[in-house]
């Protein structure tokens, strides 16, 4: 990690957004002398379970524990083991494979690692399923998402199967803005909802996981044999509703401003931005020179501007281009198009 300061940042997650003061400021506009301790996460929960559509919801302290937790009710109540999913899937990539060491599940990689996952990829499988899950968006492919009749087509063919639909919708408030239906008519495609409060609501951490009171039920059980059931989770709940209510409706103002940079980006020509248009505010850009070449030249840029440009810079199968995610929220709102245009150009002035 740099030590330089930021003061500038296209990256999401970017400290000058995250400092513990303007967070506790957020939360106690939100609380009295009276609220008790349980009181934010449980208003938390009610909200999001009303949001989604779904009869009951439960916090977790992580959405690497949600999800799996989900994924084990399912194959608990269905004796199978595997759950499919893209293989770009956060469960496998990220987390360890925790899902097979905890809980004895299996993976199947379902599709083209740099495609979408199809109603045709989704029939392949010739095994009984336990779950297939949906990540919306799918980061790894800049935000991608199945058109809606697409979606409904492979849901209809997984649950024909018997096996259960999961969403992992960590991302799910940038996705609302392209399907532009509401969210719990997108719930209601899936059984169990995972949803992230810490990415793009900006909370400190957690997770809520929703879905019928009986699989929430269940779910409970598992968090509390994982160590999840903590009991002063309020001071995460607050900064999640905090962000409901500041963030989660500025999300497509957030889709136009991506829109815009990536035209830019893509009218200029140095650079390239993936997908064009984009669907979400969350987009990648694509650049002409080595990965290591772009980091040092990203370290240079923060140390001389204090303009931070990402989170991590991802190499590719060619080793002379790589690319970065934005993701656009009120950082990135701070950059016009053209000055990200002329950001990239510095940048890569400096890799060459």
């Amino acid at each position: 990690m740099s030590s330089h300061p930021v003061r500038r940042s296209l990256f999401l997650h970017a400290p000058i957004r995250r400092r513990p003061r303007a967070m506790l400021e957020q939360m106690l506009a939100l609380v009295d002398d009276d609220t008790p301790p349980q009181g934010p996460v449980e208003t938390l929960e009610r909200r999001l379970a009303d949001l989604l559509g779904k009869e009951s919801a439960l916090f977790f302290p992580t959405g690497t524990m949600a999800q799996q937790v989900a994924l084990r009710v399912h194959a608990d109540r269905r004796g199978r083991r595997a759950f499919a999913a893209h293989p770009h899937s956060h469960l496998d990539v990220w987390e360890e494979q925790g899902y097979n060491a905890v809980h004895g599940l299996w993976f199947r990689r379902v599709g083209d690692p740099y495609e979408l996952m199809t109603a045709q990829d989704l029939a392949s499988v010739g095994e009984p399923l336990a779950a297939a899950v949906w990540e919306l968006p799918q980061r790894d492919l800049g935000g991608l998402l199945p058109q809606w009749d697409d979606l409904c087509e492979q849901v209809a063919l997984v649950r024909a199967t018997g096996a259960a639909t999961h969403l992992d919708g960590a991302r799910l408030w940038e996705a609302q803005t392209y399907y532009r239906r509401p969210f719990a008519e997108i719930a209601a495609l899936f059984d169990s909802v995972y949803v992230s409060l810490y990415k793009s609501l900006q909370g400190v951490r957690g997770a809520v996981l929703a879905a019928d009171a009986g699989t929430v039920a269940a779910a409970r059980v598992w968090r509390q044999r994982l160590g999840g059931g903590i009991p002063d989770a309020w001071p995460l709940a607050l900064a999640a509703l905090a962000g409901l209510d500041t963030l989660l409706p500025r999300m497509p103002a957030y889709r136009d401003h991506a829109i815009a940079i990536a035209a830019a980006v893509n009218a200029d020509g140095l650079a390239r931005a993936h997908p064009n248009p984009p669907q979400t505010p969350m987009f990648h850009i694509h650049l002409p020179a080595p990965r290591r070449a772009v980091e040092q030249a990203g370290e240079a840029l923060l140390a001389e501007h204090g303009v931070q440009l990402w989170g991590r810079v991802r190499s590719g199968p060619d080793p002379d281009r790589c690319s970065f995610e934005v993701t656009v929220g009120e950082n990135a709102m701070e950059f016009t198009p053209d000055e990200v245009v002329a950001l990239l150009h510095d940048l890569l002035a400096r890799a060459s």
